[in-house]
Parts: structure tokens; sequence; C-alpha cells
């Protein structure tokens, strides 16, 4: 296996019990200096995804002691680190559960490294992008882009990683209709694939969130999503 190219070093936590796989991934992002940790089981995964000490968590679905979907729940409920769900069940239904539960991306098994340490890569660059931009306001929803807060009537919003990115796209694009293919650019850098739910599920969490009987997001069918300039 080639190890990955160089990049900034990161701490990762790969939480799988096929540790083969595991041992193979060590080697492969070693290559670029990062450090990257194992567990074998849902319980010790979670608790070192808790532990506050990873740039970013590869979960598996299918664990031992406490699945994957679960370890997910329960993880988002104490930390808000990014992760990246693993799964060999190719149900449509299974990867909406995981998106559901707070993935960030997910990748189906078996996977090319390369393209595994691509979705590292975009998603951590989400987090960055957002380093020293202006804030923005649109009506009562305020959003802080240094500290990565979103205000909603004086009230503080609680949205994930994914969540406020994809926010934070519409609301500087207000008024305009952005395409299905430019968020998952940017978000993802990669293009929509047919069929894929993962922006309607993130949407669809954004409105139940924000909106409160309001219509900020909308949908142009066929198209992509629009965020109404007066809130």
């Amino acid at each position: 296996m080639e190890t990955a190219e160089k990049d900034a070093q990161l701490s990762l936590l790969v939480v799988d019990d096929d540790r083969e796989l595991c041992g193979m991934m060590k080697e492969f992002f070693a290559g670029a200096g990062h450090r990257l940790d194992c567990e074998y089981d849902g319980r010790r995964g979670l608790a070192s995804a808790a532990s506050g000490t990873y740039d970013l968590v590869i979960l598996d679905v299918m664990l031992p002691v406490i699945d994957g979907f679960s370890v997910l729940q329960q993880l988002r409920r104490r930390k808000d680190v990014p992760v990246i769900l693993l799964t060999a069940r190719v149900q449509h239904h299974d990867r909406i559960l995981g998106l559901n539960a707070g993935a960030d991306d997910y990748l189906p098994k078996p996977f090319d490294p390369d393209e595994l340490q691509a979705r590292i890569r975009a998603v951590l660059r989400r987090t960055d992008a957002t380093k020293g931009s202006k804030d923005v306001t649109i009506g009562d929803i305020r959003i802080n882009a240094t500290k990565r807060e979103v205000w909603i009537a004086g009230s503080p919003a609680e949205l994930t990683e994914m969540e406020f990115d994809l926010l934070e796209i519409l609301m500087r694009s207000a008024g305009r209709v952005v395409s299905r293919d430019e968020l998952t650019l940017a978000l993802f850098e990669r293009k929509a694939a047919p069929y894929d739910r993962i922006l309607d599920v993130h949407i669809s969490h954004l409105r139940k969130k924000l909106e409160g009987g309001r219509s900020l997001i909308r949908t142009i069918r066929g198209v992509g999503y629009v965020f109404a300039r007066a809130a």
C-alpha cells in the first residue's frame, strides 16, 4: 500500500474491529507524518473519540460491544469532533441512518485509502476555511465565523460542523441558488452522485433547527438550494 502524500500533521482515530485494515491504515497515514490510533470495539472507541485529542474519527458501522451508529449518537452528545463513517452495508437506508446520527461523511467498504485521505481533507478543510472570515447576519440569524457559532434571535443554536459549514455557504450566497454540485464540491471535494441524499439530510436538519415555521432555505427542484435574503 502506498503512503499518503505529505500534509499538515493530524491526529486521527480509527474505530474498526478489522485489525489488518487498521494496521494498513496506520502505515498509510504514518507516511504523511500523521498519528493514527486504533480501537477495536465500540465502547473503547467512544471513550477515545470523546477524549478531545483527535482531529477526526473514522468509525466503522459494524462493531462489537456497541455498534457504530450507537457510538456516533452518544459521541454527538459529548463531542463535536468530525466523523467519517465506514460501512460495508450498501443499503441506502443505512447511509441515511449514519447521516441522521451526525456523521460528516460516509465511505463504503472496500475503499481506496487515497479516497479516504481526500474525504478527510474535505471535512477538515471546511473548518479551516472559516478562520478569519467575517461574520454574517441575515434577519435574526448571525454566524460568528471565527468562533463557529450561530445565534438565532440572540440565543445560541447547536449545529454540527457539517451543518455550520452548509449554513455558512448558503448565507454567504443568500438570494442566489447554490447548486447541488457546488455544495458537494465545497463540502466534500466531489460532485453530487445520483441519488446521493447527504445534502438533503443536512438541509432537513438545518431547517428543523433554524426555521421555526419560517421558510428560509428553499429547494429549487433539480438544481439546488437558496437562502432567503430576509429571515
